[in-house]
Protein backbone atom coordinates (compact mmCIF):
# COMPACT_ATOMS: atom_id res chain seq x y z
CA UNK A 1 0.00 0.00 0.00
CA UNK A 2 3.10 2.57 0.58
CA UNK A 3 4.19 2.00 -2.49
CA UNK A 4 1.28 2.59 -4.28
CA UNK A 5 0.32 5.45 -2.72
CA UNK A 6 3.81 6.86 -3.23
CA UNK A 7 3.45 6.12 -6.78
CA UNK A 8 0.15 7.93 -7.06
CA UNK A 9 2.13 10.84 -4.94
CA UNK A 10 5.47 10.79 -7.49
CA UNK A 11 3.10 10.57 -10.77
CA UNK A 12 0.58 13.48 -9.79
CA UNK A 13 4.31 15.47 -8.83
CA UNK A 14 5.09 14.78 -12.73
CA UNK A 15 1.95 15.68 -14.15
CA UNK A 16 1.86 19.32 -11.78
CA UNK A 17 5.00 20.03 -13.22
CA UNK A 18 4.37 19.02 -16.62
CA UNK A 19 1.63 21.28 -16.51
CA UNK A 20 2.95 24.18 -14.95
CA UNK A 21 5.70 23.87 -17.33
CA UNK A 22 9.64 23.50 -16.18
CA UNK A 23 10.90 25.27 -19.07
CA UNK A 24 9.49 28.58 -20.67
CA UNK A 25 9.40 29.76 -24.77
CA UNK A 26 11.93 32.25 -25.21
CA UNK A 27 11.89 35.61 -24.04
CA UNK A 28 9.90 37.88 -27.03
CA UNK A 29 12.38 40.80 -27.30
CA UNK A 30 10.39 43.07 -29.15
CA UNK A 31 10.66 46.48 -27.68
CA UNK A 32 14.27 46.08 -25.79
CA UNK A 33 16.34 47.97 -28.45
CA UNK A 34 16.62 51.40 -28.65
CA UNK A 35 16.70 53.29 -32.47
CA UNK A 36 18.75 56.26 -33.46
CA UNK A 37 18.92 57.42 -37.05
CA UNK A 38 20.53 60.19 -38.82
CA UNK A 39 20.86 61.59 -43.13
CA UNK A 40 23.89 62.10 -43.77
CA UNK A 41 24.08 64.17 -46.47
CA UNK A 42 26.76 61.78 -48.48
CA UNK A 43 27.27 58.53 -50.80
CA UNK A 44 26.22 55.30 -49.47
CA UNK A 45 29.86 53.98 -49.96
CA UNK A 46 31.45 57.25 -47.72
CA UNK A 47 29.27 56.38 -45.02
CA UNK A 48 30.15 52.99 -45.14
CA UNK A 49 33.77 53.63 -44.65
CA UNK A 50 33.14 56.45 -42.09
CA UNK A 51 30.86 54.12 -40.18
CA UNK A 52 33.66 51.21 -40.59
CA UNK A 53 36.27 54.03 -39.13
CA UNK A 54 33.25 55.14 -36.52
CA UNK A 55 33.17 51.83 -34.64
CA UNK A 56 36.81 50.88 -34.96
CA UNK A 57 37.37 54.41 -33.29
CA UNK A 58 34.91 53.41 -30.43
CA UNK A 59 37.22 50.27 -30.05
CA UNK A 60 34.10 47.89 -30.70
CA UNK A 61 34.14 44.59 -31.82
CA UNK A 62 33.29 44.33 -35.23
CA UNK A 63 30.96 40.45 -35.81
CA UNK A 64 29.69 41.36 -39.07
CA UNK A 65 30.23 44.16 -41.84
CA UNK A 66 28.21 43.27 -44.89
CA UNK A 67 29.13 45.64 -48.05
CA UNK A 68 24.90 45.66 -48.12
CA UNK A 69 25.14 48.20 -45.22
CA UNK A 70 24.75 46.16 -41.73
CA UNK A 71 27.06 46.37 -39.27
CA UNK A 72 26.68 44.07 -36.28
CA UNK A 73 29.47 45.41 -33.03
CA UNK A 74 29.79 44.64 -29.42
CA UNK A 75 31.59 46.62 -26.58
CA UNK A 76 33.67 44.93 -24.49
CA UNK A 77 32.39 42.69 -21.81
CA UNK A 78 32.01 43.84 -18.10
CA UNK A 79 31.13 42.14 -14.70
CA UNK A 80 29.82 44.87 -12.43
CA UNK A 81 32.25 44.58 -9.18
CA UNK A 82 34.35 41.93 -10.78
CA UNK A 83 31.53 39.59 -9.68
CA UNK A 84 28.06 39.75 -11.20
CA UNK A 85 26.86 38.41 -14.38
CA UNK A 86 28.54 39.67 -17.45
CA UNK A 87 27.30 42.10 -20.18
CA UNK A 88 27.53 43.95 -22.94
CA UNK A 89 26.41 46.32 -25.38
CA UNK A 90 25.00 45.07 -28.72
CA UNK A 91 24.92 47.91 -31.81
CA UNK A 92 23.09 46.46 -35.33
CA UNK A 93 23.63 49.57 -37.38
CA UNK A 94 21.98 49.81 -41.09
CA UNK A 95 23.02 51.97 -43.93
CA UNK A 96 20.27 52.60 -46.73
CA UNK A 97 20.98 54.86 -49.52
CA UNK A 98 18.40 57.42 -49.83
CA UNK A 99 20.21 59.27 -52.92
CA UNK A 100 23.24 59.67 -54.73
CA UNK A 101 24.13 61.71 -52.30
CA UNK A 102 22.31 61.03 -48.73
CA UNK A 103 22.42 57.66 -46.48
CA UNK A 104 20.37 56.85 -43.66
CA UNK A 105 22.09 55.77 -40.64
CA UNK A 106 19.78 53.80 -38.25
CA UNK A 107 21.47 52.07 -35.09
CA UNK A 108 19.77 49.82 -32.46
CA UNK A 109 21.31 49.83 -29.19
CA UNK A 110 20.71 46.16 -27.29
CA UNK A 111 21.82 45.23 -23.95
CA UNK A 112 23.00 41.75 -23.70
CA UNK A 113 23.74 39.45 -20.53
CA UNK A 114 25.76 36.24 -20.49
CA UNK A 115 23.88 33.36 -19.37
CA UNK A 116 21.90 29.89 -19.91
CA UNK A 117 18.49 28.92 -19.46
CA UNK A 118 16.67 25.30 -19.13
CA UNK A 119 16.47 25.08 -22.72
CA UNK A 120 20.07 26.39 -24.07
CA UNK A 121 23.70 26.28 -23.75
CA UNK A 122 25.01 29.33 -22.09
CA UNK A 123 25.03 31.81 -24.51
CA UNK A 124 24.33 35.83 -24.94
CA UNK A 125 20.58 37.10 -23.97
CA UNK A 126 19.16 39.77 -25.32
CA UNK A 127 18.11 42.22 -22.53
CA UNK A 128 16.69 46.05 -22.66
CA UNK A 129 18.73 49.29 -23.25
CA UNK A 130 18.58 51.65 -20.85
CA UNK A 131 21.72 53.73 -22.35
CA UNK A 132 21.83 55.10 -26.08
CA UNK A 133 24.44 57.15 -25.72
CA UNK A 134 27.31 54.90 -27.61
CA UNK A 135 24.79 54.97 -30.19
CA UNK A 136 24.72 58.60 -30.39
CA UNK A 137 28.35 59.35 -30.52
CA UNK A 138 28.94 56.78 -33.27
CA UNK A 139 26.53 58.97 -35.07
CA UNK A 140 28.10 62.26 -34.54
CA UNK A 141 31.54 60.87 -34.90
CA UNK A 142 30.55 59.48 -38.61
CA UNK A 143 28.91 63.11 -39.08
CA UNK A 144 32.45 64.71 -38.66
CA UNK A 145 34.23 62.18 -40.46
CA UNK A 146 32.34 62.80 -43.62
CA UNK A 147 31.58 66.41 -43.05
CA UNK A 148 35.27 66.61 -43.04
CA UNK A 149 35.19 65.35 -46.43
CA UNK A 150 32.59 67.59 -47.68
CA UNK A 151 30.84 70.59 -47.31
CA UNK A 152 29.63 70.98 -43.02
CA UNK A 153 25.94 69.71 -42.58
CA UNK A 154 24.07 68.46 -40.25
CA UNK A 155 22.33 64.92 -39.67
CA UNK A 156 18.61 64.78 -39.20
CA UNK A 157 18.99 63.27 -35.62
CA UNK A 158 15.85 61.25 -33.99
CA UNK A 159 15.80 58.64 -31.28
CA UNK A 160 13.27 56.55 -30.61
CA UNK A 161 12.44 53.18 -28.10
CA UNK A 162 11.34 51.15 -31.37
CA UNK A 163 12.45 48.09 -32.90
CA UNK A 164 12.68 48.09 -36.95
Amino acid sequence: MKHKSFFIFLTLCLLGVGALGCARAARDTTGFGIVDKAVVNAPFEETWQATKAALKEKKLNLYTRDKRGVFVAFSEMKRQLRLFTPHRTKLTVNLRPLSSTSTEVQIETMNQVYGSTLLTYPDWHDRKAKDNSLALSILESIQSKVSTKDSPSKPEESSTNEVK
